[in-house]
């Protein structure tokens, strides 16, 4: 089969939820990855950094092989023997007491609304069912539906009402909105340190410190949600470590797995997180035994190969070698680490057109709302490659 045969089968047969670029991938290995027809292209989504560590990275997939042969599930009703392991590497990581396991970023994201809630009722006194959750204008918490309740994009939003309730929009960037949307029925702030979604805006430097402050002086929680930026791939552990701002409630999923298995968590201090009790929250397939397993040597993978110390010092030569692409159509290059959005123009007519033509130049890409094209390959590529790709990006951002 051609690659027009299967893109045919998905239209004839899947839901029309995605406009994917018309490429058929059958095997991947590091940076690059290959279709039906035989072409080879260099990987610069990273599967929305999910693949920090690069596609089929052996040490991970040999820790799955290995689990797998011994047992997959076994729910949590039972413990298994490697859940334990990744709670204490986590903590010994990150900092943080306590994780609980889930599968995708989104659910990962309504467990910890849930956890502020009661935090929220038990801790804080706020009135049953009255908190509310600060959140900001151009989020992307994921698309269930608490998530687009507050999302500001219509496109998440039109036909899928009506919404929960409990949530304040005000704008990103803006600490001051955020102190002035803050009421007796507050319970937290939830953000991410860099808006991947909304096209890698980066707010201004110091932002993220006064949010804190902000947040601790008025006894309200921060929830940094880091499924995107964390793990290495904007040049620390995670994209708050920037400004030495520690969240009370970090949200991490995509590349805790290297690619390999949904595993996504939450982690927080006991204080916080020993407020859930059996039975009020769960998951069959979160903290599975082969989920468990796949994100330890996930982790290990980070912390050997220093991928976060690479994620610094090449995407800084990265978007140094972008800015100095002359093109008529570039605004704006920007980001931080190997999260790089290049924003064009209204000229430009939009980011499609030039993610289409770099794939047919072997540079896989996606734009971001219309105008953005996101930079954002595995955390495992190197000087070479980069060389390799800036004069096919300077090619095309010159196209007419």
């Amino acid at each position: 089969m051609k690659t027009k045969d299967y893109i045919q089968l998905e239209q004839d047969y899947g839901a029309h939820n995605y406009l994917p670029l018309d490429v058929v991938i059958v095997k991947a290995d590091g940076v690059w990855v290959y279709d039906v027809d035989g072409n080879k292209y260099l990987d610069c989504l990273s599967a929305y950094s999910a693949l920090n560590q690069g596609h089929v990275h052996p040490k991970i997939m040999q820790a799955m092989v290995d689990q797998a042969k011994k047992v997959t599930l076994t729910s949590r009703a039972f413990r298994n023997d490697q859940l334990a392991l990744l709670y204490k590497e986590l903590s010994d990581m990150t900092g943080y007491e306590m994780s609980i396991l889930m599968n995708s970023g989104a659910e990962a994201v309504e467990t910890a609304i849930k956890l502020v809630r009661k935090w929220a009722y038990q801790v804080k006194g706020i009135p049953r069912h009255e908190a509310e959750i600060i959140v900001c204008e151009g989020n992307f918490h994921g698309r269930t539906m608490t998530a687009i309740s507050f999302s500001t994009e219509p496109l998440y939003r039109d036909d899928f009402g009506p919404f929960t309730p409990g949530f304040v929009i005000v704008a990103y960037n803006d600490s001051a909105a955020i102190e002035a949307a803050i009421t007796p029925n507050t319970a937290a702030v939830m953000l991410e340190p860099i808006q991947g979604e909304a096209g890698v805006i980066t707010p201004s430097e110091g932002y993220l410190k006064q949010v804190a402050e902000i947040c601790s002086k008025n006894n309200v929680l921060l929830i940094a949600d880091e499924i995107q930026t964390g793990l290495g791939r904007t040049g620390k552990l995670f994209a708050c470590d920037h400004e030495g701002v520690r969240p009370d409630i970090m949200v991490i999923g995509k590349a805790l797995s290297g690619g390999f298995y949904p595993v996504s968590a939450v982690l927080a201090d006991k204080p916080i997180m020993g407020l859930f009790k059996p039975g009020e929250h769960g998951s069959t397939f979160g903290g599975s035994p082969l989920a468990a397993a796949v994100a330890r040597a996930a982790l290990r993978v980070i912390r050997e190969e220093k991928l976060a110390e690479r994620a610094e010092l090449l995407g800084t030569y990265f978007m140094e070698q972008l800015e100095e692409i002359p093109s008529p159509y570039v605004h704006e290059v920007r980001g931080k680490g190997l999260l790089i959005g290049i924003e064009l123009k209204p000229e430009a007519k939009g980011a499609r057109r030039f993610s289409e033509a770099l794939q047919k130049r072997g540079i896989l890409t996606k734009e971001t709302h219309e105008t953005v094209i996101r930079i954002a390959p595995p955390l495992v590529i190197d000087k070479s490659t980069i060389d390799w790709a800036i004069p096919v990006l300077r090619e095309v951002l010159n196209m007419s």
